[in-house]
């Protein structure tokens, strides 16, 4: 089981930027994925990276958020700029083998992350 901890997330107006980290014990090989949740909403997946760098995006932050990760650092980003009001939610970290089906694997505490109007 990968342990994860997220952090960078606050409190920005609309139109600003955060960045968002993800310290992972260990994550080699592994998918890393950023998803989010807000209040009476489902988990949705923001964006994902595979070792290789392959990266993937929901339709709603394509163009305004990048994820990357450090493979040295056991560190996964996510920066989201041109931030909007309904991008409210609290953003969980999640590590999976590419085996392991998405929304499945280890997930971090979530760090919550408000955008005002």
């Amino acid at each position: 089981q990968v342990q994860l901890v997220e952090s960078g997330g606050g409190l920005v107006q609309a139109g600003g930027s955060l960045r968002l980290s993800c310290a992972a014990s260990g994550f080699k090989d592994n998918v890393m994925g950023w998803y989010r949740q807000a209040p009476g909403k489902q988990r949705e997946l923001v964006a994902y990276i595979t070792s290789g760098g392959t990266t993937n995006y929901a339709a709603s932050v394509k163009g305004r958020f990048t994820i990357s990760r450090d493979n040295g650092k056991n560190t996964v980003y996510l920066q989201m700029n041109s931030l909007k009001p309904e991008d409210t939610a609290v953003y969980y970290c999640n590590s999976r083998t590419v085996s392991t089906p998405a929304g499945r694997g280890s997930w971090g505490q979530g760090t919550q992350v408000t955008v005002s109007s």
